[in-house]
């Protein structure tokens, strides 16, 4: 395996692993930024929106919904990429310092574990809505949401995709 690749599976983790290295961030007085989703098809918005939530802080984790959750919140179709193609990709992002998956439906047993400093959702949340804001904001932390860039989504994506395909 070449050393640039794996730099990058170096950045996957299971919980606990997960655990102690946000921990090890943390006593090195280091903000670590928290954010999650499906991130299946990664079109420039995610990009925008994952480098946003990485300048604020030192250390961006993303935790990814395992295949299993995203066909239970998307419908059988989804995902379209596989959790291996998605946490490699995900990971190979230079913002991105630590990916981790999760089969929950939410990502609140994650969160409640790890205890980053800094929750981020996209702007289609309220702040009081983002599943784990209590366990953020109980620990001093803060949660915030980010703007959307208009004109990208997944959805959208798929959907060009398969007009296109059906011509």
């Amino acid at each position: 395996m070449s050393p640039f690749f794996q730099k990058i599976t170096n950045k996957i983790q299971d919980w606990a692993d997960a655990k102690t290295t946000v921990e090890a961030w943390q006593q090195q007085n280091e903000q670590v930024v928290f954010t999650n989703g499906c991130f299946d098809l990664i079109h420039y918005g995610h990009l925008f929106y994952l480098a946003e939530a990485a300048s604020l802080g030192q250390k961006l984790v993303v935790a990814l919904n395992s295949e299993q959750s995203i066909g239970r919140l998307k419908g059988e179709h989804r995902p379209i990429k596989d959790s291996l193609s998605r946490l490699h990709l995900m990971a190979s992002l230079q913002f991105v310092d630590l990916v981790v998956e999760f089969s929950q439906n939410t990502p609140l047993e994650l969160i409640t574990a790890l205890q980053p400093d800094i929750l981020v959702k996209g702007g289609d949340w309220a702040p009081h809505e983002i599943i784990g804001s209590e366990v953020v904001l109980a620990k001093g932390g803060r949660v915030q949401c980010l703007t959307f860039v208009e004109g990208f989504s997944t959805t959208q994506l798929e959907q060009k995709i398969i007009r296109n395909y059906n011509k």
